[in-house]
């Protein structure tokens, strides 16, 4: 809450900079960010360039490029450069307060061992109640004599001993201190049932595209006919006027250090690619059918290295002249480099990896032989998602669905636990019990080492608890007295009863230094 700003500056229609309250600004207003300042507001860059600190998002220390068109968030923290964004989410829409709304509701939920402390103290309590007052009959009973003086000694010192502080506080601070360390490290988790159901977990089900892929279409091959790139600049700026979506992956690519080049008669050829004129010359970029009809020259190289890209489930696109092919380059959905990591680190859990995708069979296997993942369905529907998650719980797994887009949204609702990327659809982490803020697939494992350990430690909590008034109250109903003549004095029965407390508040505690990656 404190990654909150109070003021901002945002530059007037006359062009002057004001500051104002940010309880102020509209959606709309330009900002103007200043070295070392916090972004106020979400919104995107509009001019100027700077590297922003957003580890309080991603829980990655390395800072990231913002430049014209850039998201940026509230919270996060400018470094050298400066820059002006156009406000698009205030107040309660920025991600920052939807942050600090799930972690506030997270952290006063009631786990399920919650619910059975709150069925214990219901009889607990009670019972307390009549072993004091039996310590008071028993003691008017038994000493004629002091009998009404140790008696109510005995009545309160048993009822200070085992008022159940400790017993109260032994699940809810456990559980506040695993979602803060979750919130620090990127792990959202909208309630203490999902922090607790993520232990149990036996079976991991996965989304392909933008789960253990990045999600969008990235080059990463190009080879040039006899290692002449010299229509570097054409392939760009041909490419940079075409409509089709992986052409922006090839500009992506291309980018910097480009020369201006001027391209005429430019024409879309529908399903295939595009052409243009540079300098009485006819260049063309497209795919395989586009090359099968120019009838050009192909060189052996080229042919095999297309070949190969095709082999690895690359989508093919080719740059040609009016005469012979001039570059070869491959397209794919590329895996997440956190993708094989966290796989290998999900089957040293001990938990069982399904994949499902709606990519075909062949993409499908050549992603599953990437990651090592051995167990996969292929052209899969929103609606079998779900359905395959419902017959994995059938067969008494323990589910956790995860994946990022609206198709997976239903399957989320339907797993035990649903975990979301944090880059996916609203829906997705809205059905979702944790979200991924980074979209690190690592921070599963995490999240389930995090889960543990925070049972542990309520169980911990408990048992000393427990133990603390097992061996506390009979002291205080006066047992040693016949023995040794020792009756518990209140006052110090009311400091071990705050030291109960502090004992239980303390090992929840040390949930923050724990170790979960």
């Amino acid at each position: 809450m404190r990654l909150q700003h109070k003021t901002v500056h945002i530059l007037s229609e006359e062009g002057t900079l004001q500051e104002i309250p940010v309880t102020q600004i509209t959606q709309g207003d330009i900002v103007v960010v200043k070295p070392g300042e916090k972004i106020a507001v979400d919104g995107q860059v509009i001019r100027g360039s700077s590297y922003v600190d957003e580890s309080m998002l991603s829980g990655e220390p390395v800072t990231v490029l913002k430049e014209k068109d850039s998201p940026v968030f509230t919270g996060t923290i400018n470094q050298k450069g400066s820059f002006r964004f156009r406000a698009e989410k205030v107040g309660a829409e920025t991600i920052l307060s939807q942050i600090i709304r799930m972690v506030q509701q997270a952290q006063g939920s009631k786990a399920p061992v919650q619910k059975l402390v709150d069925k214990i103290a219901a009889i607990f309590v009670p019972t307390m109640i009549g072993i004091a007052l039996l310590s008071l009959v028993l003691w008017l009973l038994l000493d004629p004599v002091g009998g009404v003086t140790h008696g109510l000694l005995a009545l309160v010192t048993v009822l200070i001993i085992a008022c159940p502080c400790a017993l109260g506080l032994a699940t809810p601070t456990a559980i506040t201190v695993g979602i803060g360390k979750g919130a620090q490290s990127g792990i959202l988790i909208r309630d203490a049932e999902s922090l607790e159901t993520a232990r149990e977990i036996d079976t991991i089900v996965l989304d392909k595209t933008g789960t253990l892929t990045e999600g969008e279409p990235v080059l990463i091959d190009l080879i040039w006919l006899e290692s002449d790139n010299t229509g570097r600049d054409i392939f760009y700026h041909l490419e940079k006027l075409s409509e089709h979506p992986l052409a922006e992956a090839v500009t992506h690519y291309l980018r910097g250090n480009t020369t201006p080049v001027t391209i005429g008669n430019v024409e879309a050829i529908p399903g295939k690619g595009i052409r243009g004129n540079v300098e009485g010359r006819t260049y063309y970029a497209g795919n395989s059918k586009l090359l099968q009809e120019l009838s050009l020259l192909v060189n052996h190289h080229l042919q095999e290295e297309a070949t190969r890209m095709t082999d690895e489930r690359q989508t093919v696109i080719w740059f040609t002249d009016n005469r012979q092919a001039l570059a070869v380059a491959g397209i794919t959905d590329r895996l997440k480099e956190s993708s094989l990591r966290a796989v290998r680190q999900l089957k040293e859990e001990g938990l069982e990896i399904f994949m499902l995708t709606g990519d075909n069979e062949a993409t499908a296997a050549h992603i599953a032989r990437q990651t090592g993942i051995t167990r996969y369905r292929a052209e899969v529907l929103p609606r079998d998602k779900a359905a395959f998650v419902k017959e994995l719980q059938t067969a008494s797994r323990r589910v956790a669905m995860i994946g990022d887009g609206i198709n997976d949204s239903a399957a989320l609702a339907e797993a035990d636990l649903g975990i979301a990327m944090g880059k996916g659809s609203d829906i997705a982490m809205d059905a979702a019990g944790m979200t991924l803020i980074s979209s690190d697939l690592t921070k599963v494992p995490e999240a389930i080492r995090l889960s543990r350990l925070t049972v542990r430690t309520i169980r911990q909590n408990l048992f000393w608890a427990f133990i603390y008034n097992l061996i506390a109250i009979p002291v205080a109903a006066g047992i040693l007295y016949p023995v040794n003549d020792f009756l518990l004095n209140p006052m110090i029965a009311g400091a071990a009863m705050a030291l109960s407390s502090l004992s239980v508040v303390t090992n929840s505690l040390r949930l923050k230094n724990a170790r979960t990656r």
